[in-house]
């Protein structure tokens, strides 16, 4: 019985479900209030009492929902026009109306609103004696005495709520429900009020620190329910309604039973009531000494009304009795043993209790009303339906206690950010931050996406079979950021320093924040596993601002012995990470952005590296990065299905622009790179990365990967990961079988996920892909990594989500057979936004110099055209400001050039293309990617490099060898070049042509301005005369200029 039990408490989906329905719970609000009383009252009560502004203070410091609106009215006629013209939720009616007698007032509104409650507020208990109408329940509901203090008229609200809501709220949700019973006017009113205000704040009291505030604010909506009755008749009727729900009772002594007042009804109630429930708790309280004597025998919790220390004495009943303070584990002679203040705590202390105690505990259900305060209902509910005798000892109900609340944590956790508290830190937590900065723009983005898991809990249910998860993270908010830059002036510093390695040293020798160490080594006590520190800058995957791969990453083995070198190893790698907003790349990817450096800051992500140990490397059977939206669909495939690039290992290959395998998550089976058994053979996977876990004895981190190793697939066939994605190749009969055999060639071809789907890798990124752009509202591109385990399920981990840029289309362009007739490219794998554009400045790779060994000398020379391009822009916007003020000519145009080469630009592999960074081509507005016989690459849109182009809108054409696509290099070679060097040539046009992208239909050509042209539309005129115009500009600026 108790595995099944077991079993049904860690089903994650219901427990989310069962959360969410607090965000239904008190759905019945009491909006507006209507206070009938004399002009005085009136006066009194606002200038004296302040009533509303004490009513909203009340109500925020005690963190409860909106407050009611409160009218005043003078009068019995005012008091009618207002219920005709508005609708109100209770009426409250006081002494010394002008224009009628107010019990009239009372009996006259009932009249005409039965079901509206209307309350009589009297200043003296004594005189409500000489006026049978104030108990008559036909004409008042209930009548309080007013002393001034506002918290009555909060209890008052709160308990028609509690009224309103009881029946839905405890189906619902199983909220707890509390029965008050007194019949007293003045004692009603002076403990109601006692009774919710301590209730509300033993509730926030007890409610765990790692809950966000968010989640502390609807978990008081279930806070227990007050329900008063006057009579033993009404208490019982609550009682056989609500027993399911009690909390305890709360009963006076004397009150009506059967039609008169009993001076024993609330004996007999609290007698009748704890021979149904032993163990429930019951509070007799009473003006009258004797009665404790009766209580004792009861047994129920006996209070002194005289006594001068009556609301001290709820609280203590409240805490010790309703389980809203520590659990006192405590033994049968009624000695202290050990105590826990939250769930986290007494998982960890359960295992030293005596068994004793357990027993004791157990046998009065003290755990379940404990866990009960806490609204751990479902959990409460379970271990009371338990008896000390299911257990075959009290060991095995200590374990299955311990294994219930761990759950329950980590479930209660799940797409929640915890606060970082170094006295209850819990390493099972998924989502920690340091500090109360900002968690920047990556972190932002995985907390969005651990919401919308916990929201899409049916995502999780129909993966069952497979393990959806985000790796633990801490984040480090831009608060400590801030410490770090105080601490060591680093601003200051900073303004005459550009070189990165000098920002690096600066940064590596700088001291760092005490607290923030401090933290960090508590976090480092509980997590040994391997770490990645990454970068969160506030500005890092916002919408329009590239940052994708512009920051560092360092990947840690975190395995020394000593903690102290591997708490310097950490803070090394967040000095880095902190370094890298001020480098280079970054600089140049803000120039040509709306934001500038100095806005950034940087919070640090330490996150839980998703791998598997395998000899004496850490790396998952696969790593790889999606897309909502495909830029170059093949065949049957469809741009808004997505796209996927996955590799063996660390996903390094993959982001870098590496050799990595391309598939339509909606087909998956389909992979035109492993079209032929030559193609499997020439694009297959031959190397990877993985984090050595050895190198763990450097104190002080160099590289973003010092302890990264490129391993050969062919020399770790026998690790498992590899082995699950290997097909065979056998020469003999030049076939590929999907199959691993040590008898042919092993090839990594992912047969086994993606032809045999053993793991259902399309089909989650299809469904995932499909809810972050929903969420996001736009496309969107992840990271995520996957393990493939023997004796456990697969693991999908989500690294990372960032918006994706897709062209959106203002204008329509139509590409005609003149335009491509006289043409010199055309693209029908076009990205970029529908336009018309100038091309004047072209740089190209010389096609008969270009060398796959040289790639990095060409990059090296892009570079230097690059800084020559951007030289002659500044000289011709300098010399254009001189010509401002003589001609009053408009600005310059910001002009870019045209990049044309082989391969997959910015990639980190030099065979596969030219490895250029990002301050290499600054100054470039469209690229061409064309295919050269000496290299043969896919396109590389899984890159950072290629998210970044996307993000800053520059235009990116692939010319691949089929089809349409071509590029007339002869012509290109028979301009005469401003600039040549051994692989590169440099065009300045003296007639500019014109870039046409159909953005609708990702096609682009490039046309000659060699004749005249036919007649275009409109906006094609202007673009082409406002290229004339410039171009002739251009030649008179460089004639004044010479």
């Amino acid at each position: 019985m108790k595995d099944s039990e077991d079993k049904t408490m860690e089903q994650t989906d219901k427990e989310l479900l069962y959360f969410k329905s607090f965000h239904e719970l008190m759905t019945l609000r009491v909006d507006e209030i209507l206070l009938v009383s004399s002009p005085y009252d009136a006066f009194i009560m606002q200038e004296d009492g302040r009533l509303s502004e004490r009513i909203i203070h009340e109500y925020r410091g005690l963190n409860l929902s909106r407050p009611p609106r409160l009218t005043w009215v003078s009068s019995g006629k005012e008091a009618f026009a207002e219920l005709e013209n508005r609708i109100y939720d209770i009426v409250i009616v006081m002494p010394h109306i002008s224009d009628i007698e107010s019990y009239e007032l009372c009996e006259k509104i009932k009249t005409f609103y039965k079901e509206l409650p209307v309350y009589y507020f009297a200043y003296d208990a004594g005189k409500l004696m000489e006026n049978d109408k104030c108990y008559d329940r036909s004409i008042i509901d209930r009548t309080f005495i007013w002393s001034g203090n506002t918290d009555l008229l909060m209890a008052l609200v709160k308990n028609r709520e509690d009224f309103m809501n009881v029946d839905h709220d405890t189906e619902l949700a199983n909220v707890r429900v509390v029965i008050f019973v007194e019949d007293s006017p003045l004692y009603i009113s002076s403990l109601l009020p006692y009774i919710y205000k301590e209730i509300v704040m033993q509730t926030q009291a007890v409610m765990d620190d790692s809950l966000n505030e968010k989640d502390r604010i609807l978990r008081m909506r279930a806070r227990p329910k007050i329900l008063l009755a006057e009579n033993y008749e009404d208490a019982w009727r609550l009682y056989q309604k609500y027993s399911r729900y009690l909390l305890c009772v709360i009963s006076d002594v004397r009150y009506p039973k059967d039609g008169r007042e009993d001076a024993h009804a609330g004996l007999k109630l609290l007698r009748r009531i704890k021979s149904q429930i032993p163990d429930l708790p019951l509070l007799m309280l009473s003006s009258e000494t004797e009665n404790r004597e009766q209580a004792e025998n009861i047994p129920a919790f006996f209070l002194d009304k005289n006594s001068p220390a009556l609301h001290a004495d709820i609280r203590y009943f409240l805490v010790q009795y309703l389980g809203f303070g520590d659990f006192m584990f405590r033994l049968k002679d009624g000695s202290v043993v050990a105590r826990a203040s939250n769930l986290r705590s007494m998982s960890t202390i359960l295992h030293s209790v005596p068994d004793e105690s357990i027993t004791y505990h157990a046998a009065r259900n003290d755990f379940s009303r404990w866990f009960m305060a806490r609204f751990e209902m479902r959990l409460a509910a379970k271990l009371r339906s338990l008896t000390i005798n299911d257990f075959k000892e009290t060991r095995e109900a200590k374990d299955y206690l311990i294994r219930l609340i761990r759950n329950k944590l980590k479930i209660r956790q799940k797409g929640l950010i915890s606060d970082f508290v170094k006295e209850e830190f819990d390493a099972e937590n998924d989502f920690v931050k340091i500090g109360r900065g900002s968690l920047g723009g990556k972190a932002r983005g995985l907390a969005f996406i651990s919401n919308l898991f916990r929201e899409h809990s049916g995502f999780q249910e129909k993966f069952s079979n497979v393990n959806i998860t985000l790796p633990k993270i801490v984040v480090i908010t831009t608060e400590g950021f801030d410490d770090f830059e105080r601490l060591n002036n680093t601003r200051e510093f900073l303004k005459n320093i550009r070189s990165d390695e000098a920002i690096k040293e600066h940064f590596k020798g700088s001291r760092f924040p005490e607290w923030l160490s401090r933290d960090l080594k508590v976090f480092l006590n509980y997590v040994k596993y391997p770490l990645a520190v990454r970068s969160s800058a506030i500005l890092e995957d916002a919408h329009y601002r590239p940052s994708a791969g512009a920051y560092s990453t360092y990947m840690l083995a975190n395995n020394h012995p000593d903690i102290e070198v591997r708490l310097k190893q950490l803070l090394s790698a967040i000095k880095l990470v902190y370094a890298s907003i001020y480098q280079e790349t970054p600089r140049l990817l803000a120039k040509n952005s709306v934001y500038r450096p100095e806005e950034d800051k940087m919070a640090v992500i330490i996150q839980q590296l998703s791998g598997t140990v395998n000899g004496n490397y850490f790396y998952p059977a696969i790593s790889g990065v999606a897309q909502s939206y495909n830029f170059y669909p093949v065949s049957y495939m469809k741009p808004d299905e997505g796209v996927a690039h996955i590799a063996l290992g660390l996903g390094k290959i993959v982001v870098d622009g590496g050799v990595a395998l391309r598939f339509s998550p909606r087909y998956p089976e389909f992979l035109p790179q492993f079209s032929s058994v030559d193609n499997i053979l020439k694009n297959a996977q031959r190397y990877f990365y993985a984090l050595e876990l050895k190198k763990s004895d450097l104190e002080y981190i160099e590289e973003t990967d010092f302890e990264l190793e490129k391993l050969d697939v062919d020399d770790v066939i026998d690790h498992k990961p590899v082995k699950k994605l290997l097909s065979t190749y056998f020469a003999e009969d030049n076939r590929v079988r999907d199959f691993f055999s040590k008898k042919g060639y092993p090839v990594l071809t992912f047969a086994s996920v993606l032809k045999f789907k053993e793991f259902p890798l399309g089909e989650i990124l299809s469904e995932l892909l499909e809810i972050g752009k929903t969420g996001m509202g736009c496309p969107v591109e992840i990271e995520f990594a996957v393990n493939l385990l023997d004796d456990e399920k697969p693991e999908f981990s989500l690294l990372q989500i960032r918006p994706m840029m897709v062209a959106q289309h203002s204008m329509n362009v139509d590409i005609k057979p003149d335009d491509l007739e006289n043409s010199y490219c055309y693209s029908d794998k076009a990205m970029g936004s529908s336009q018309i554009s100038v091309i004047s400045h072209i740089i190209y790779v010389k096609p008969e110099a270009f060398d796959t060994s040289k790639t990095i000398e060409i990059a090296e020379e892009i570079d230097k055209l690059n800084s020559m391009f951007e030289k002659e822009q500044k000289l011709q916007q300098e010399e254009q400001k001189r010509e401002t003020c003589r001609r009053n000519f408009r600005n310059i145009p910001d002009m870019k050039y045209l990049l044309i080469g082989p391969g997959r630009w910015g990639t980190t592999d030099r065979w596969l293309g030219i490895p250029v960074k990002w301050s290499h081509i600054t100054r470039v507005g469209t690229i061409i990617e064309t295919v050269s016989e000496k290299l043969n690459a896919d396109p590389s849109q899984g890159s950072h490099f290629f998210h970044n182009i996307t993000s800053l809108g520059i235009n990116y054409l692939g010319v691949p060898a089929k089809d349409k696509n071509f590029i007339d290099w002869n012509w290109l070679d028979s301009l005469p070049a401003h600039t040549e060097t051994r692989y590169l040539r440099y065009l300045k046009l003296d007639r500019p042509s014109i870039l046409k992208i159909d953005g609708r239909r990702s096609t682009a050509v490039l046309v000659k301005q060699e004749k005249k042209p036919a007649r275009m539309k409109l906006n094609e005129q202007t673009a082409i005369k406002n290229a004339r115009t410039w171009d002739c500009r251009l030649k008179q600026w460089r004639e004044n200029w010479s």
